[in-house]
């Protein structure tokens, strides 16, 4: 025989260290991958990611996120120069799209579902399996007693009946003249466990699924014609969409708000908001009521009421008798709706000879509306929500608005760095007008104070895992409760010749067992005859 070392250096038999090799790899990535299987499917893990995921959403709540306000997460970048670049790369201003968020989900789904996967197969096999054999000694289970000093057949088929009619899973086994009786009962408990964490998998999968393809956008809807709003992208002032859906999938539909209608008590808390919509879809115009907590369903959206405000209307007419309007929304700043905003007229004073515009001969005014003005109004504040003594106050400003500069504005407030940069000042006195009032600006022009629209904030969604989730937090109800309320307990019987015998033993905590043992034994025992309970030990084996 050739040993190795006979062999010439350098020489080895083809294939021979290859094939060894591919074995070991073979043999060591299966077992690796085995041990990371049952430890990602153990309980212990799913509930380490469950706290991980919910770890993971905390900067989700507390920082702006990029697909629900875009304008919030740019401030926070200005505002935090150093740290923000480094956490918009970390993706912690889209949250819930991020790959380390996403692998957190994915994990947890695939735990729960190789954890709960075997769980149900043995629940399957238990649910059909009859009750295991009765041990051989009853007395060294927790309950037991005797009944009668003998038996028979009879006496079987009496205590089966008795076990069935209290929902018993039976089954009688006999060995020569020794019969024996076994019944189990509270399988709710497991079953109940299960649906729970199926439940839980579920809303998992719901929340995936809405994600995914749904979508939702928000919208400032302004009473009139010329404010009405069709559904498309371009159209929301805030929209965010599923991973799957694409702007040609949202459904064709448009809004028009014509009446909205508040009542207060007396301390200015809302008690209705009703809004009076126009719907058109395909092809069809209905009027519909929309009001908190009750929105509209239409075919493939939902639209609900988020709050209102008012608009008030500018009428500003410049050097050259041109008159411009401006319906400006303004934003409530308090339970009153004191409300706060601006009007921009950037395309005023062109020379209608030359048709040139003076750029710095822009108007914008930064207003507070007061729909009920206080009896001390330098307080700047509403006295009532309600339109009964209404007051515009604005302060005029004159120069660059910045709308040429290509940046984009907020619709809400004027552009400070032009102001910092001294392209944008002040012109004049502040103004306090009543509707239909007006007042002369220090190059003779007017501003006039026309009225108010009111408006509404409306949201618009679609969550197609919404009935996934509603099923899933049912069943997640009824499965804590099955799995609160089932005791699991078997109960034997040995019938002899030389007597009947009874033991108990309960498999998971059960106060009340030994009243039910004792119920079920003087139900089961013979006429006239009493049971005697066996002497108790605190050495309790199950012998299954």
């Amino acid at each position: 025989m050739e040993l190795p070392h006979d062999r010439p250096a350098g020489e080895h038999r083809p294939g021979r260290n290859g094939a060894d090799l591919m074995r070991w790899l073979y043999h060591t990535t299966v077992s690796v991958s085995r041990r990371a299987w049952r430890q990602l499917t153990s309980m212990r893990t799913a509930l380490v990611l469950l706290f991980l995921l919910a770890v993971a959403a905390i900067p989700g709540s507390v920082l702006p996120q990029r697909n629900v306000s875009p304008e919030k997460v740019d401030t926070y970048l200005g505002t935090h120069r150093q740290w923000g670049p480094t956490l918009d790369r970390l993706s912690f201003f889209d949250v819930y799209g991020s790959p380390w968020f996403s692998a957190i989900y994915l994990l947890l789904f695939v735990s729960l579902v190789g954890c709960l996967v075997p769980r149900f197969r043995g629940h399957i096999a238990a649910l059909v399996k009859v009750p295991p054999k009765a041990p051989a000694r009853f007395e060294r289970l927790p309950q037991h007693a005797v009944l009668a000093p003998s038996g028979t057949a009879e006496d079987a088929e009496r205590i089966r009946l008795v076990l069935r009619k209290r929902r018993f899973r039976t089954t009688v086994r006999q060995d020569g003249d020794v019969l024996e009786i076994s019944a189990e009962k509270g399988y709710l408990k497991e079953t109940g466990n299960l649906v729970f964490h199926f439940a839980l998998l579920s809303l998992i999968f719901g929340v995936a699924f809405g994600s995914w393809f749904g979508w939702h956008g928000n919208r400032v809807l302004v009473e009139g014609d010329d404010f009405a709003f069709c559904n498309t992208l371009l159209n929301y002032d805030e929209h965010a969409l599923g991973a799957q859906v694409g702007e040609n999938d949202l459904p064709r539909f448009c809004l028009r708000l014509d009446k909205f209608t508040a009542t207060y008590l007396d301390n200015g808390q809302p008690v209705t908001y009703k809004a009076d919509v126009n719907v058109t879809q395909d092809g069809r115009s209905s009027q519909r009521l929309l009001q908190v907590n009750d929105p509209l369903r239409l075919d493939g959206a939902n639209v609900s009421l988020l709050g209102h405000g008012y608009a008030p209307i500018l009428r500003y007419t410049d050097k050259y008798g041109k008159t411009s309007e401006n319906v400006a929304t303004f934003l409530p700043a308090d339970g009153q709706l004191t409300s706060q905003g601006v009007a921009t007229f950037p395309d005023v004073n062109i020379n209608p000879q030359t048709n040139t515009r003076d750029d710095k001969a822009q108007i914008g005014f930064s207003g507070i509306y007061l729909p009920t003005v206080p009896s001390d109004p330098s307080v700047n504040s509403s006295a009532f929500p309600a339109e009964n003594d209404p007051r515009l106050m604005l302060q005029p400003y004159r120069g660059v608005l910045g709308f040429d500069a290509g940046a984009p504005l907020s619709v809400y407030t004027l552009d400070t760095r032009q102001i910092e940069a001294g392209r944008l000042a002040k012109f004049g006195d502040p103004l306090m007008l009543k509707p239909g009032q007006s007042a002369t600006l220090p190059d003779g022009t007017t501003v006039q104070f026309v009225g108010t629209r009111q408006w509404i904030s409306i949201s618009v969604r679609h969550d197609p895992g919404q009935p996934i989730m509603l099923g899933g937090a049912v069943a997640l109800i009824v499965g804590l409760l099955g799995s609160l309320w089932g005791k699991r307990r078997r109960i034997f019987f040995r019938i002899t010749p030389t007597g009947i015998a009874a033991g108990g033993l309960p498999r998971s905590d059960h106060p009340g067992f030994a009243e039910e043992f004792a119920d079920i034994v003087s139900a089961a025992a013979p006429a006239a005859t009493v049971p005697e309970q066996m002497a108790q030990t605190d050495n309790v084996e199950e012998v299954v």
